[in-house]
Order: C-alpha cells, then sequence, then structure tokens
C-alpha cells in the first residue's frame, strides 16, 4: 500500500518519471513529436504541428496515415498506463525511468478502424482515449482526435489489442 503520508511533489516526480518511462519506449513517438499531458491519471496525446507530418501540400492536409498512428499509439499508451497506474497507486509497483533496464511491454494491435471526419489542418492535433473493456487478454479502447475545438473531431478510432502476459 502506498505511504499516504509520501510528499506531493515525490508522488507528482514518481508518476511523471514513470510515464516518461513508458513514452520513451517507443522511438516512433518522438520522431513523430507525440507527446504526452497528464493531469492525474488523465492523460493527452499532444501531436505538434511539424511540416513532415503534411500528407497533402496543395490543402494542406495531415497525412492520413500520421492521424490513424496518432490515435494507435495513444490508444497503447492509455492502456498501458491505466494498467500501470493501478499497480503504482497500489503499491504493487514504484516504477523509476532511471532504473528500468528495458522499455515496459506494450499491447499489441490487434485490429484498429478509424473514421476521418475531417482534414487535418496544419496545426496541433490532441487526442484522448478511453479503455472501454480490459481483461486479461485483451482490451478495447476508444479514442478521439481534436485540433481547435474539442467539439468538432478530427477523427476517431476504435482498437483491440492483445495485453502482454508476465
Amino acid at each position: 500500500m502506498m505511504d499516504r503520508r509520501e510528499p506531493l511533489h515525490r508522488i507528482k516526480s514518481r508518476r511523471d518519471s514513470a510515464l516518461s518511462a513508458l513514452v520513451g519506449g517507443v522511438p516512433y513517438l518522438a520522431w513523430l513529436g507525440i507527446r504526452f499531458d497528464r493531469r492525474g491519471d488523465e492523460l493527452t496525446a499532444i501531436l505538434p504541428y511539424d511540416e513532415k507530418l503534411i500528407g497533402n501540400p496543395l490543402l494542406p492536409a495531415l497525412h492520413g496515415g500520421v492521424t490513424a498512428a496518432f490515435l494507435e499509439t495513444a490508444a497503447i499508451i492509455e492502456l498501458a498506463w491505466t494498467a500501470m497506474w493501478e499497480d503504482m497507486e497500489s503499491g504493487r509497483t514504484v516504477p523509476d525511468a532511471a532504473m528500468m533496464i528495458s522499455p515496459p511491454r506494450l499491447p499489441k494491435t490487434i485490429d484498429i478502424t478509424v473514421d476521418y471526419l475531417r482534414s487535418g489542418l496544419p496545426r496541433d492535433a490532441y487526442a484522448r482515449a478511453r479503455v472501454v473493456r480490459s481483461g486479461r487478454r485483451y482490451a478495447s479502447v476508444q479514442v478521439e482526435a481534436w485540433q481547435d475545438n474539442r467539439a468538432r473531431l478530427l477523427a476517431q478510432a476504435t482498437g483491440h489489442f492483445l495485453i502482454p502476459q508476465g
């Protein structure tokens, strides 16, 4: 069980370290520029605008593959973070980015369906994922992405994932 007297700055530092270790284990996130903003147990994925992400320079519009990759990685990180969060807060594990020898094992995509709702404009995009169902072997996650206005979705996805064992 967690020490209820642990100072707040140490709790935040421990949580931020765990998230850094999780995200740092996926080099593709760094290449795309994807980062995560953590507020408590809630994550928001951020895809900063970069010229290399444009698929159609005449519009210009974000490449559809970038949008799909953004949604899929947001789902995978959310799913892994949810499991990690439960372990951290129960005191079962105390992840430390400095002591991690290998990156955490991530869920594997079984399938993902992306609904492209509008062209991605040349600006930052945001996404939030929600674990709909998570069992011992399988999980279902929904993700929504937007740019300027959360009510005007850029794309949404539903994915099914195989949970790593052990």
